[in-house]
This record gives structure tokens, sequence and C-alpha cells, in this order.
């Protein structure tokens, strides 16, 4: 022992002067190298040559193989590799056998300068999805003698796991189809006030006058906007289930026949031939409606269920409704549920001539119901893509025509490639058509929302579109390595 501590002594009295750099990184090539995800691990694989490394016979060389995230923020140290120079490879030897020092962690190599040497690496460790288009830096750590520093360093070997945000198949930007012509309507209804079992039409009695003039009020902004050409007038008349069908059928015809004939003599300038008129009698879809609004009509669930049952005989059904107990149940009815029913609906139908983009981009703030998806497409379409104008343009076209496929397609497009994925998403939750339920997985996907990604892929492929099973394999593929 005595003999050995001397040599080890002098050894360390010979050592040469520290190095201020660690240069030896420079002499490595790492050749062969490859990353790829093994299960749920990260294997490394790797040729280090050495055949160009000079180490001083003293040094030693600790070399790690480190995985380290793309901003840096974490990493994941490897199995390392220790090169020893002759002198110092002894010495850790002897020190090892002594007892004085425990055996380097990793692979030892001792090495030969002026040699061909090569070391052929392979680790593994547990795959984390940071990891993804991260890299794998060599830390050198060299030492001398005493186990001072004799310099750090790092060798870039480049990036690992490149991972690309999956290109899913999906229906590009339509322009939609222009409309050969464009057929608009307006719905309206008249409730007038009649004076009992009556069917005239009284200007001055209760509220009729307010009645009929915004009835005046809707035929004249169709008829004096020279944009718009009236094809129809349709008129339908309803009444309230008291008396018996076969009255009531006759009332509504009268009450609608009635009312074309006043609004007719108000608008002598209207081709006659414009008018249509129907009546449909006592309307108890109508009265359902009325009772849904009513919750606190006393036994209102009974007298749904009369309502639903009521698939014959009218009158019968009305008869049931009077004979629920209290009696004030079916005086609120009559009083208060039957007055809505008593009534005229109308509809206009119009054409509308085609606009130029200067009047389209007009007409999209004050009318885009005027315009058809064509229109309002190019309307967007001159603002540029990626736009906020162009963006909102589109959804103008699909709050205005929120049943359009292709207006929907390309709104939801605009927001998934500006950023709004949240937008795309609650433009398409309630979609049913398959190419919209597609790409509603995709802005699921963008949102960060894998599970809701995978179950709209899944009904998209289910409904029959083309591209949604690989969109499904694409996406189960994104999940395993986004760790989902």
């Amino acid at each position: 022992m005595k003999n050995t501590a001397i040599w080890f002594v002098s050894l360390l009295a010979s050592c040469a002067p520290a190095v201020a750099q660690n240069s030896y990184l420079e002499q490595l090539k790492v050749e062969n190298r490859t990353v790829e995800k093994v299960g749920d691990n990260v294997r490394v694989r790797a040729d280090i040559r050495l055949d160009g490394l000079d180490l001083n016979t003293q040094h030693s060389l600790r070399l790690v193989p480190v995985l380290v995230s793309p901003d840096g923020t974490q990493e994941q140290a490897l199995r390392a590799v220790v090169v020893n120079g002759r002198t110092r490879d002894k010495v850790i030897g002897r020190r090892v056998a002594l007892g004085e020092m425990e055996a380097q962690d990793g692979e030892t190599v001792r090495r030969r300068n002026g040699k061909v040497q090569t070391v052929r690496y392979e680790a593994e460790v547990p795959y984390r999805p940071w990891m993804l288009n991260g890299r794998l830096d060599m830390r050198g750590y060299a030492t001398g003698c005493a186990d001072c520093s004799e310099g750090d360093g790092v060798l870039a070997t480049g990036g690992i796991l490149p991972y690309e945000e999956p290109q899913y198949l999906m229906q590009p930007v339509e322009q939609p189809k222009d409309e050969v012509v464009k057929r608009r309507s307006e719905v309206r209804t008249a409730r007038l006030q009649y004076r009992q079992d009556g069917d005239r039409v009284l200007p001055r009695y209760k509220t009729n006058r307010e009645e009929l003039d915004k009835v005046q009020a809707s035929i004249d902004a169709v008829r004096e906007n020279t944009d718009l050409t009236i094809t129809g007038i349709y008129v339908t008349g309803y009444a309230s289930p008291e008396a018996t069908v076969a009255y009531n059928m006759d009332l509504s015809k009268r009450r609608a026949q009635k009312f074309v004939a006043y609004v007719q003599q108000q608008n002598p300038g209207l081709d006659r031939s414009l008018w249509h008129v129907d009546w449909k009698g006592e309307d108890w879809a109508g009265l359902r409606i009325e009772v849904e609004k009513a919750p606190m009509l006393l036994k209102r669930e009974e007298v749904l269920k009369i309502i639903d049952e009521c698939t014959g005989n009218q009158d019968a059904c009305e008869e049931r409704i009077k004979a629920l107990v209290p009696p004030d149940i079916y005086q609120r009815v009559l009083n208060e549920l039957y007055g809505p029913l008593r009534r005229n609906e109308y509809r206009i139908e119009y054409n509308v001539r085609s606009f130029d983009l200067t009047e389209a981009k007009e007409l999209l703030r004050t009318r885009p119901d005027l315009l058809s998806v064509a229109e309002i497409q190019r309307v967007a379409d001159s603002y540029g893509r990626n736009t906020d104008a162009y963006r909102e343009a589109l959804q103008v076209a699909v709050n205005t025509y929120p049943d359009n496929v292709t207006a929907r397609n390309n709104a939801a497009l605009a927001e998934i490639e500006t950023g709004h994925y949240a937008e795309a998403v609650a433009l398409l939750k309630d979609a049913q058509e398959p190419s919209l339920v597609n790409l509603l997985g995709v802005a699921y996907f963008k949102n960060g929302q894998l599970k809701e990604a995978d179950e709209a892929f899944r009904r998209a492929q289910a409904a029959g579109y083309a591209g949604a099973a690989d969109n499904l394999k694409m996406l189960q593929e994104a999940m395993e390595l986004l760790g989902e």
C-alpha cells in the first residue's frame, strides 16, 4: 500500500497544466445515428468514431448523449461512454481494484491514440412527447489525473423524432354555384280582430289598424324595391278550435278571402294573378305550441296529452279539454291561448336581381339576404384570404344561409387557416353533412381536443366521407406520439 501511494502521488506531481477548454469533441465523429420510438421507449444508436481523437494519456473524456426538447427546457441524459487515456485508465483500474473509488458509470473504453477505433453505442429511455422535434447533443466532460476539469463541451448531432401535424384530407374552399334565379320570400302573420262569428275586415276595430298597417308596410317594402320583382302572394287562413271543425274550416276560408279582398282593394296596382288563397281550419299544432308557452296552466300535461292524441275527431278532443276540472282550465285556454290561432299568414315571394361587387359590398352590411352565397363569396375573395374582412364576410354567409354546406365549409376553413380553431368548432359542431363532420374533426384536432376529433372522424367515416378513414388513422398515430 505504501509503495502504491507513493507511485500515485508522484503521478499527480507529473500532471501537465490544465487545458482551458475541451477541444476533444471536435476530434470525434458521430455516424450512423438513429433515434426512433420503439414501443414506449426511445432507442438511440450511433457509431462514435474515435479515429481522430488524440487524448492525453492522463485524461478521461466522459461522453453523455442528451435528448433535448425543442425549446431547451427539458432534457433526458442517456447512458454515458467514458474514454480514458492510457495512463488514466491504469490509474482508475488500480483505484477501483483497491476500493478507493467506484467503477466509472457507463461504458468504459481505453483510447489507443493513432488507431482506428469505434464505439458502437445503443441506449433506451422512456418516450416523452416533449422529445418530438428535439435534438440529440453529445456532451463531453474532460478530467485530468486529479479529477480536475479539463473543460466541458457540447457536440450537436442534429434533430430527432421529426413530427409535423397531419395533413388531413378535407374539402377545399369551394366557389358556390350562382343561383340562376334568386328566389326569396318573406313570411308574415296578420292577427285581425273580428266581431263574433264575423269575417269582415274592420280597420277601426280594436288593434286592426296597426295590423293592417304592418301588412301594407311589408308589401310596400318589396314592391318599392327596384331590385325585387314580386312573383306571388300566398295567404293561408287559420281558426281556433271553438265551435265545430266544419264551421271553423268555412270561417277560416271566409276570413282569408275577405282579408285578400281588402288588401287587393288597397293595392289596385298589384296584378290579381299574384294572389293565392288557402285555408286550414282549426290549428291544433299551433295550439300545442301555445300550451307549451303557458307553464302555469293547470293540468298542462293533460292538455298536451289530449292534443297529442287528437288524430281523429277534433270536436271530441275539444270536449275533453272542456271536461277538465276545474272549468277554469278551458276558460284560460279559450281566452288566452286560442287568440293567436285566429290569424292569416301571408308569404310574399319575389325574385332578386344580380349585383356587381360594389353593390354586393353595400348589401352585405344592410340586406345580405338579397345576395346569393356566390355573391357573398366574391365579396369575401375581394378582401383576400386570411384577412378579418374575408372571415367576417363568410360568417355573414353562414348566418344568412345556415343550411348551405358550401358557405359553412368555406367559413370554417377560413377560421382554421387563421388559427381561430374554437370559432371553427362552433361553426361545425352541429353539422350533419359528412364533409362538414370530417372538417369538424380537423377543427377539434387543431383546438387540442383530440378525443373529440377521433369521434368526429369516426362519424364522418360511418356517414361515408371518403377521406375520414385515412384521417382517423393519422389522428391515432398523432395521438400516440403526443401521449394522448
